[in-house]
């Protein structure tokens, strides 16, 4: 028989690491929570349907607004001036003016609108075409449209605005996109009145895990002092509460991701029709990674900590008798 070193002999037997014993113990907690939620689905689909919805609203109206915003980004790039001349100013000169302004630097395109055209243009589209043929002269005068180079800024803008206005050819000056930049502080509003109320929303996703965990900790009260009886710490205990926590708020933001998927799937077909028959090829934006990682990111964030908020409170208050 061949004999075993004495080295072999009192070698201990190969542990487990301490991060991968940890990891294993967390593994086993998180399963067995995940198993206690599954063995009361009706309660636990309640609780985690309220939690996407919640979610779902915040999210839904932060889409409208990103698409709000990528409408009109065509909007942005035609912050064009409307130059109305002075109605002595004859075509030729209107030309030279034209000509002129479009050599400026912060100017990316003059178009020149005679009178005679814009009359055509107001003829076709105001439906006057009988009336306005009783006039004996042209009343509208000489215009330029101008095109700022996409290099402005806003200060650029208004001092562009104020050289145009002050030209001795110049009428007045009117700019086309004015609502534009109303538009979007309509949105700046929007974006803040979304954040308040995504917070409020999230409070309340606080309160409803919390009273879920509250009412989980009372059914399982005595269980908790026979653990704490053999010397089981508030932490020991508070971890499969945690991760109840942790799968509600993972699954209520997955949920409420698909949601919002349904939803932009059912609306993709009406404005698909709308915009074609506005001649556009606008398309429905839908979250980016980014922004659906965030979202289940706020529902796990939100679980853990009303879990460990619940928890925590209650679970100072029973002790083994």
């Amino acid at each position: 028989m061949a004999r075993v070193k004495s080295s072999e002999a009192l070698q201990a037997p190969r542990k487990t690491g301490v991060f991968s014993g940890w990891l294993m113990r967390h593994f086993g907690t998180a399963m067995t929570a995940l198993a206690r939620l599954a063995r009361q689905p009706f309660a636990s689909l309640m609780t985690v349907l309220v939690i996407a919805v919640t979610l779902a609203l915040p999210a839904a109206l932060h889409l409208v607004v990103k698409n709000a915003r990528s409408l009109s980004a065509a909007w942005d790039n035609a912050l064009d001036f409307s130059v109305y001349l002075k109605a002595d100013v004859d075509e030729e000169q209107a030309r030279r003016i034209a000509y002129i302004v479009s050599q400026r630097a912060d100017v990316a395109a003059v178009r020149f609108v005679s009178a005679d055209e814009a009359m055509e243009e107001f003829r076709a589209q105001s439906g006057f075409g009988e009336a306005l043929d009783h006039l004996t002269a042209n009343p509208l005068p000489h215009s330029l449209v101008v095109r700022p180079s996409e290099s402005n800024t806003e200060v650029s803008m208004g001092l562009l605005n104020e050289e145009l206005g002050n030209l001795p050819e110049t009428d007045f000056v009117q700019v086309d996109t004015e609502w534009v930049r109303r538009f979007h502080a309509i949105l700046a509003i929007l974006e803040r009145a979304i954040l308040m109320g995504g917070a409020l929303l999230g409070a309340a996703i606080l309160v409803i895990i919390g009273n879920t965990i509250r009412l989980d900790i009372q059914n399982r009260r005595e269980e908790i002092e026979v653990t704490k009886l053999i010397g089981a710490s508030n932490a020991f205990v508070r971890r499969p509460f945690l991760y109840s926590g942790f799968w509600y708020g993972l699954a209520g933001g997955v949920l409420a991701l698909a949601l919002v998927f349904f939803g932009l799937y059912q609306l993709e077909a009406p404005v698909a029709r709308l915009s074609g028959l506005y001649d556009s090829a606008f398309n429905v934006l839908a979250l980016d990674l980014r922004e659906s990682l965030a979202i289940v990111g706020t529902g796990v964030g939100l679980g853990l900590v009303g879990s460990w908020i619940a928890a925590t409170r209650h679970m100072r208050r029973i002790e083994p008798r």
